[in-house]
């Protein structure tokens, strides 16, 4: 198997996630959207100094891929793939903020790598919520949540066709490199000038097969209502889900919980 087919197969194993039948797989979709922005609100709203307040975040990723039953290690290594874009934003605040701002022992960081270190694990955060997410509800009842609260279905639709077409563009992207590879002498990579060819390709391929998804989804009679087969109901589980997530979001946000328990234990001033 390819590495490009190995990915594809990865990639996907998120979406089947969300098949899953824990507790937290049946809490509505609008619950779990709510939550997850409040998380990511809750997250990007510190400052650019933030970094041990940002810690007891950590609860609520670590304890959802508990109770969701997600394997923790194939989550960070999703977020692993986002962390180049949180390393290219940061990347000059440690050059052009060098006053000291932090002493751990012998080591004292600048101003520049604190914010640095601040960005790193914000985008972190919030990338882990939003696979977190994805594995729990699946993407089109994510949507459904969003139509539910009232997102412009235009925008809805939008994201599904968007996130759908990612799987399409892979798969097509699969079978060219499949029989690129088949026919080549001793499996060879393919060339510059090759490489663009079925790129050109791939594009081709892939706008004559989203001609024929949409061809096919007209006959069915779709009008951009998002539909599924699960019927989802506010329950009192969804509630407590959302009360107590958000208690403890507003709780973090405001009060800092490792100065708090440093100064318990004799550690800090």
């Amino acid at each position: 198997m390819s590495h490009l087919e190995a990915s594809y197969f990865d990639f996907g194993r998120l979406e089947s996630l969300s098949r899953g039948n824990t507790l937290l797989h049946r809490l509505d979709p609008r619950v779990k959207v709510l939550t997850t922005v409040s998380y990511v609100v809750a997250v990007v709203s510190f400052g650019p100094h933030a970094v041990a307040a940002l810690f007891p975040f950590l609860l609520y990723p670590i304890t959802l891929c508990i109770w969701g039953r997600l394997p923790l290690a194939y989550m960070l290594k999703r977020v692993l793939l986002v962390m180049p874009f949180a390393l290219m934003v940061g990347l000059f605040n440690p050059f052009l903020d060098r006053e000291p701002l932090l002493a751990l022992g012998p080591i004292v960081l600048s101003g520049g790598w604190v914010s640095f270190i601040s960005i790193c694990m914000r985008v972190f955060l919030a990338s882990i919520a939003a696979f977190i997410l994805i594995g729990l509800t699946g993407m089109p009842n994510v949507a459904l949540g969003l139509e539910r609260l009232k997102v412009p279905r235009l925008f809805v639709v939008q994201l599904l066709f968007v996130y759908r077409y990612i799987f399409v563009l892979t798969e097509e992207a699969v079978r060219m490199m499949r029989a690129y590879t088949l026919r080549s002498v001793h499996g060879r990579r393919p060339g510059v000038r090759v490489f663009s060819l079925l790129v050109g390709h791939l594009l081709l391929r892939t706008l004559e097969r989203a001609r024929r998804i949409y061809l096919a989804m007209s006959c069915r009679g779709f009008t951009g209502e998002v539909r599924t087969v699960r019927v989802f109901r506010l329950r009192l589980a969804d509630v407590l889900f959302l009360s107590g997530w958000l208690g403890l979001f507003s709780l973090f946000r405001y009060q800092n919980i490792p100065a708090l328990l440093g100064r318990f234990a004799g550690f800090a001033p």
